[in-house]
C-alpha cells in the first residue's frame, strides 16, 4: 500500500532540506501529538544511521515503531525505513529545486505486512485510504505554510 503528496514551497531547496533534516522539530512534534520519542544513535549531525523508537496509540492499541535512517542525498533526497509489529515501511522525501526560491517536497511511503494481524491492518487501512489521503495532504499543507514561515523568520 503507498501513499503520496506533494507541496511546492517558497524556499530555496538548500534551506527546505535543512529543515525537512531538522530531527529535533519532528520529535517536538510528535511528542505535542501525545508520542513517545526515543532516540536511538549518537549522531551529533542527521545522516544515514539515525534512529528513534516511537511510541503512539494507534486505533485503540499501543504501537511501537523503530524508524532508521537509510538514505541520506543532499539536497535532494532522504530515505527512511520503520518496522512495526508484523508491518515495514520505507519513506522517501524527494526535494526538487523549481527556480532559486522554489522546492517542490515530494513525499512517498509504503507499507507491507509480515504478520496475519498487521495485513488486517493494513486492510482496513486501505478502506480508509481516501481519508488518509486528505489528511496526508492537510499534513503536507501544514508542513509547507511552517516552512516557509520558518524561513522568512531567517531572512
Amino acid at each position: 500500500m503507498e501513499f503520496t503528496a506533494r507541496e511546492d514551497i517558497d524556499v530555496p531547496i538548500e534551506q527546505a532540506f535543512e529543515m525537512v533534516t531538522d530531527f529535533e522539530v519532528f520529535e517536538r512534534s510528535a511528542l505535542r501529538r501525545g508520542a513517545e520519542v526515543s532516540r536511538l544513535d549518537a549522531l551529533t549531525r542527521p545522516g544515514v544511521g539515525a534512529m528513534w523508537e516511537i511510541s503512539f496509540e494507534f486505533r485503540g492499541k499501543p504501537r511501537e515503531v523503530v524508524l532508521e535512517v537509510t538514505g541520506f542525498d543532499r539536497p535532494n533526497e532522504i530515505s527512511l525505513h520503520g518496522k512495526a509489529q508484523g508491518i515495514e515501511t520505507d519513506v522517501k522525501v524527494e526535494l526538487v529545486a523549481l527556480s532559486r526560491t522554489r522546492t517542490r517536497l515530494q513525499f512517498w511511503t509504503g507499507l507491507s505486512a509480515n504478520t496475519l494481524s498487521a495485513r488486517l491492518l493494513v486492510q482496513s487501512l486501505k478502506l480508509a485510504r481516501g481519508t488518509l489521503n486528505t489528511r496526508l495532504a492537510k499534513r503536507m499543507t501544514h508542513l509547507r505554510r511552517d516552512m516557509e514561515d520558518r524561513y522568512s523568520r531567517m531572512t
